[in-house]
């Protein structure tokens, strides 16, 4: 969770800045690490074999703590206390505005991204099918990943960079690394990674950037996950999906359909996320506007 702990409110010379580069350098690695092991232990409990009612509770239930677990280890890394504010952010009236908003980008991005695809006549729908528990799970799995994902990569590894070397290199390198992190993923390449990178790394990190805050990247991360694989089909970073709402046949050009890794490898994503990447740094930067903190 990103709480009231946000951008406006770190002072300019803040800690991350002021510390000598070694000990940034040990608490960007271990913080990373820590979130790292936190989200491979709630992998594990949540993706095993337990009923589908547990696995929903156990998700959402750890998903909140992650987000709590967050907000404590950025308050004490950025050397403030946590305040009665900072708590209200975790309420659902803060978050609900920027999630549902993130979430209508993520569900714009695919149905951007299918329509070209249906258009060109290399997806086509073969089947409906309404499995609810699995279509619950998968909604409840893939916000833990969202929450998990975006406090390491855009909560932790971007705003420590941004707090220290500027917008450009937390750009360049969290979109990096979140691209290249997939590389180890079922068909993974150095193409779709780079495609990756540059199309959901900068895609989420402007959404972070524009709003200050993880609520809007977490919908846009959340949404597109479970859009693209549990309600329309497709192979999600190389992973199939299982008893999806739509079964497609897709067929055509890989540069276009992403092959077997799934769309995130085409070049329509590319173009989609780059453009969604452009608006809103262009809505925080253009005409001599300021990114928070920056003002």
């Amino acid at each position: 969770m990103e709480t009231d702990i946000n951008e406006t409110e770190v002072p300019q010379e803040c800690y991350c800045k002021r510390v000598p580069l070694w000990k940034w350098a040990l608490l960007f690695v271990g913080t990373t690490a820590l979130f790292f092991f936190l989200y491979g232990l709630c992998q594990s409990v949540c993706f095993s074999g337990i009923s589908p009612l547990w696995k929903c509770i156990l998700c959402l239930v750890l998903s909140d703590v992650m987000l709590a677990v967050y907000m404590q280890v950025i308050g004490r890394i950025e050397g403030r206390e946590i305040r009665q504010k900072d708590v209200e952010e975790l309420l659902p009236k803060k978050s609900f505005p920027e999630i549902s908003k993130g979430v209508l980008i993520g569900i714009l991005f695919f149905a951007i991204v299918a329509g070209v695809l249906i258009i060109g006549g290399w997806y086509k729908v073969m089947q409906v099918n309404f499995n609810w528990r699995y279509l619950l799970v998968m909604l409840t799995q893939f916000l833990l990943v969202a929450v998990s994902e975006e406090i390491i990569f855009r909560g932790i590894i971007f705003r420590m960079i941004w707090q220290r070397w500027g917008v450009v290199a937390a750009l360049l390198v969290s979109s990096l690394l979140f691209g290249f992190i997939h590389i180890m993923n079922p068909s993974g390449t150095v193409w779709s990674s780079v495609a990756i990178a540059v199309e959901a790394g900068l895609l989420l990190g402007a959404a972070y950037v524009y709003s200050g805050r993880l609520w809007l990247p977490i919908g846009i991360h959340w949404a597109w996950n479970f859009v693209e694989g549990p309600l329309l089909g497709m192979n999600v970073s190389g992973a199939m999906p299982g008893d999806s709402l739509v079964v497609p046949s897709i067929s055509g050009p890989e540069i276009l359909t992403g092959g077997s890794f799934g769309p995130e490898a085409s070049l329509i994503s590319l173009i989609v996320g780059v453009a969604l990447s452009a608006y809103m740094l262009y809505s925080r930067y253009g005409k001599g506007k300021s990114a928070p903190g920056e003002a």
